[in-house]
């Protein structure tokens, strides 16, 4: 293994798989450079389909250079609706060229705007808005730019056939190989990562600290005004000042600093509450998701450490069971899990083997039971490590979570091709194209972004 660069450390991704030197280079010169669309998982009715019965528009949306939620913004903007009326099933990133599903509930066709660089397809109508569990996946192409090594693919894909434990596996489609798992960069911020911190902040001190950490908490890679900013509202708790030193475009630090110099008097702990939940519901989520996140990193990171397989399990683990393939791709349902005894090992070994089965560790909730014996140990000191226990996701509105479990390994036909350097790939539902393309650039994960 191979010590990861420090900013991924901080996030719980410790090393790097393959030993091999990586290609350098960069990603997203151009959002065309980066190319993601989803494997969709939903059936809908016909557009002309009863309204009232299937009041969700469904679209399937073509975006250049768009964030999601800056698109879902904008668009219900031009609709003059509220945004939690619009629903997506995965969180792209705006450097991209992305192809995703949308929903918006009670709009007609002839109601959808012109907005640029955005083409809509409607794709028909459902009951439900779409959520993240109607994306089975997505699939990649991603062009490297000026990459120092090229030649270093080969020796990475080495590395990563022996991981995913499919050595000599290769196909018409490319070859298989595999990856720890991890949440990548995005899922805390490249250049600031702290939406764990947030949430790890809720679940121990509370709504107070979890403010500061968003608000303040300043990053030496920002903008110096920036971080001023962040460390005028640690110093002072003067919201006021700090709604006028945060610059235009730190929208969701803006609406926190306003709802809490509405105050008359020193705010408690209900305006901190309210003032955090002034940012967008999938944000408030993502505080909480985001230190499950972490925990569940640092958990591959110690099974690393240890020497555990990924591609099988030990006594102990508890795997899930396969879902369903949608365009080839075996989706994990974490739904399904089965403790694994040493009476039981070689034929859960079997089905992993195969691609049955997969290993998975917590992403934790009022709900987890941990692992038995060795993976156990490793979960349990990580979450006392991090000071988090299962009860302390007992939190009101979105912040509440009940946890469940993921796949400790993700495996993938990879196809590559040069001039210029192209990945090609598919991965289920919540794994991240960077995880894998950081074992082959092996740069600062914000030339990852």
């Amino acid at each position: 293994m191979r010590e990861a660069h420090p900013v991924e450390r901080s996030v719980g991704m410790a090393y790097y798989v393959s030993d091999a030197d990586g290609t350098g280079g960069r990603l997203r010169d151009s959002p065309a450079d980066f190319r993601v669309r989803e494997l969709e998982a939903v059936d809908p009715e016909p557009v002309e389909a009863d309204s009232g019965s299937y009041p969700h528009l469904l679209l399937r949306v073509e975006l250049r250079g768009w964030d999601t939620n800056d698109f879902a913004g904008a668009l219900s903007d031009k609709l003059g609706i509220s945004r939690e009326r619009i629903s997506w099933a995965g969180t792209k990133d705006k450097h991209a060229v992305t192809t995703q599903l949308f929903s918006i509930d009670g709009v007609d066709p002839d109601d959808l705007p012109d907005l640029r660089d955005a083409d809509l397809e409607v794709v028909g109508r459902v009951g439900r808005p779409v959520l993240f569990g109607d994306l089975a996946g997505n699939a990649f192409e991603v062009v490297v730019r000026e990459p120092d090594r090229p030649e270093a693919v080969e020796a990475v894909t080495d590395d990563l056939r022996t991981f995913a434990g499919a050595e000599g596996s290769v196909t018409d489609d490319g070859v298989t190989v595999g990856v720890p798992n991890y949440f990548g960069q995005q899922r805390f911020g490249s250049r600031r990562p702290v939406t764990h911190e947030v949430g790890l902040a809720l679940l121990g001190e509370g709504f107070e600290a979890a403010v500061l950490a968003y608000v303040g908490n300043p990053s030496d890679r920002e903008p110096e005004r920036t971080r001023e900013a962040r460390a005028h509202v640690e110093e002072t708790r003067d919201w006021q000042a700090a709604l006028e030193r945060f610059p235009g475009h730190l929208g969701y630090e803006r609406a926190m600093c306003h709802r809490l110099a509405e105050v008359d008097g020193e705010p408690g702990p209900a305006d901190f509450r309210a003032a955090l939940e002034t940012a967008p519901t999938n944000l408030q989520r993502l505080f909480v998701n985001a230190a499950q996140s972490y925990v569940f990193n640092e958990i591959l990171s110690a099974r690393l450490e240890r020497g555990l397989p990924f591609a099988e399990p030990v006594a102990g683990d508890v795997v899930c069971f396969r879902d369903r393939d949608v365009d080839a791709l075996a989706v994990p349902d974490t739904g399904r899990t089965q403790r694994v005894t040493d009476g039981r090992l070689e034929t859960v070994r079997r089905h992993c083997e195969r691609g049955r089965a997969f290993v998975t560790a917590p992403l934790v909730g009022t709900e987890t039971e941990l692992a038995d014996d060795e993976p156990g140990e490793i979960e349990r000191a990580v979450l006392e490590d991090v000071g988090v226990e299962p009860a302390a996701f007992d939190l009101p509105g979105e912040f509440h979570s009940e946890g469940t479990r993921r796949a400790v390994l993700v495996r993938t036909e990879l196809e590559v091709k040069h001039e210029p350097l192209t990945f090609e790939f598919a991965l289920p539902k919540g794994s991240y194209a960077t995880v894998l393309l950081r074992e082959y650039l092996k740069t600062d994960p914000e030339g990852l972004e």
